[in-house]
């Protein structure tokens, strides 16, 4: 009996050991098969960031939207546009609701928290007033209240620019800048904290009353956000984008949205 034991005992041990060796495999990185085998990628995104995505009726465009559609077509797979709450992004991402973030999303600040592709566009975060304002400086905010998106790049650059945020009356945030835009027009806010390519798309394209100053609070770059182990996947979507910009694709489509090339170099 007791030898029985001993025995059963030693087979229990060894199936132990070799699961945990079996276990060393679990770590492998299958980010790219396992979206290659589902023939598809879900992309998260704040579909009212204009130009870079948003909506025209039912549909969404924009340019991140006619970068990734063109990207996945090069890779073989459908590209999945899933709009989020821009606050809860980072949960999106790690419980897999979506594979990655493609929105002018800022790389600066976030190099621990994500896998980014290489910078595909720069992009300063600038005061927006009214065309009337006598705000001509960030130094003309003193005393003033200032808008912004909630937990975006501009909220970051505020944060990081502290004599700036200690010279304002006060700070409003908002679910999205057109929310934030909308204040300003109204007279609730003195401007608006946000995106260039954002703020220079509604001056232009839309005809809106505002303003850009030549000041800027930071400087950035974007790149699309991949979980931190899917490092297979970003390698495919970077050498993508790389091939992109090397054909003239890339300038191709920032030509018909921006009129200009405004490629990261």
């Amino acid at each position: 009996m007791k030898k029985f034991l001993c025995l059963a005992c030693l087979l229990l041990v060894m199936s132990f050991i070799l699961t945990g060796c079996g276990g060393g495999t679990s770590g492998e990185d299958t980010s790219w098969e396992d979206i290659s085998a589902k023939g598809q990628i879900v992309i998260g995104l704040d579909d009212s960031f204009p130009p870079m995505g948003f909506r025209d009726g039912n549909d969404l465009i924009g340019y991140d939207i006619d970068l990734a559609k063109e990207a996945c077509s090069r890779l073989g797979i459908t590209a999945v546009f899933q709009p989020i709450s821009w606050l809860q992004k980072d949960t999106e991402l790690s419980s897999k609701n979506i594979d990655c973030i493609w929105n002018g999303f800022t790389m600066q600040g976030r190099e621990n928290d994500y896998l980014f592709t290489d910078a595909y566009m720069t992009n300063r975060q600038i005061l927006v007033v009214m065309e009337d304002s006598d705000i001509a400086s960030l130094a003309d905010m003193a005393g003033k209240k200032l808008a912004l998106q909630q937990e975006s790049s501009a909220q970051a650059a505020l944060d990081e620019s502290a004599d700036f945020k200690d010279s304002l009356a006060e700070v409003v945030t908002f679910d999205d800048n057109l929310k934030a835009l909308m204040d300003l027009e109204i007279g609730q806010s003195d401007a608006v904290l946000m995106d260039e390519i954002v703020a220079r798309y509604n001056i232009e394209k839309q005809g809106k009353p505002y303003m850009v100053l030549d000041e800027e609070l930071a400087s950035e770059s974007y790149g699309v956000g991949f979980r931190l182990g899917d490092k297979s996947l970003r390698d495919k979507f970077n050498e993508t984008l790389n091939a992109m910009k090397a054909d003239g694709k890339m300038e191709e489509i920032s030509m018909t949205w921006f009129g200009k090339n405004t490629i990261a170099e």
